[in-house]
């Protein structure tokens, strides 16, 4: 049903999510970044809440793994919960309920952590880690990327992925990337390859727009002096 991955960078401190599935809109509830904080996915039968929950404790301290086993313990309907985390050290933590849908894993990897259900494979989680942890020059974003496409050429799941999105956060309390394809019944993933490649040269020039307006370059549209 969805397959994600959630990193964090080590050379610039971003954090984010990449994430598709089968059903419309995933980028509207499932991927999760804070910055200084980290990132979460949740997914299967998603409770959204869920990130709320896990931020509130990587703020108080807890590791991503201490964040997750905390949230989870004794929540209700927890069992139909699938939630991966990676906090600002680059730590990761899961969650997979007894419910989850499927065929379904979670691997962790360095700065990273992948995690599907109703998977085509057990092998697409360890594809996309790969991905991830072999483009260390890259923008988090591309990375990101780069695994979600790793793992949908691994087989991705057992049916065919509608909606796919890309959020990173760095310092700011708002995101550095949020992209997303809603619905595409061929390839939203491939959709959100050429936003990202689109909004790349654009991304800082929107930054600059938000914290320094007067130095930011010219939307470029009738009238704009």
């Amino acid at each position: 049903m969805t397959f994600s991955l959630t990193g964090h960078c080590a050379r610039t401190d971003m954090v984010g999510v990449a994430i598709t599935t089968s059903s419309i809109s995933v980028g509207s509830r499932c991927p999760h970044a804070r910055g200084g904080l980290g990132a979460v996915a949740t997914q299967n039968i998603t409770d959204p809440s869920l990130a709320t929950r896990v931020f509130e404790r990587l703020d108080a301290g807890d590791s991503a793994s201490e964040a997750v086993a905390t949230v989870m313990e004794g929540r209700a309907n927890a069992d139909f919960r699938q939630v991966a985390v990676v906090d600002m050290a680059g730590r990761t933590g899961h969650f997979t309920g007894t419910q989850i849908l499927g065929t379904n894993r979670v691997v962790e990897g360095n700065h990273c952590i992948a995690a599907g259900n109703l998977l085509s494979s057990l092998e697409v989680p360890a594809a996309m880690t790969v991905a991830f942890e072999g483009n260390l020059d890259a923008h988090l974003a591309d990375r990101l990327l780069r695994g979600l496409e790793a793992g949908l050429a691994a087989g991705g799941e057992e049916g065919s992925v509608h909606s796919a999105a890309l959020v990173v956060h760095h310092v700011h309390p708002f995101a550095l990337v949020d992209l997303r394809c809603d619905w595409d019944d061929d390839d939203p993933v491939g959709i959100l390859r050429r936003l990202w490649t689109d909004y790349e040269p654009q991304m800082q020039a929107y930054l600059d727009r938000a914290i320094h307006p007067g130095v930011a370059p010219s939307y470029g549209v009738p009238g704009d002096l």
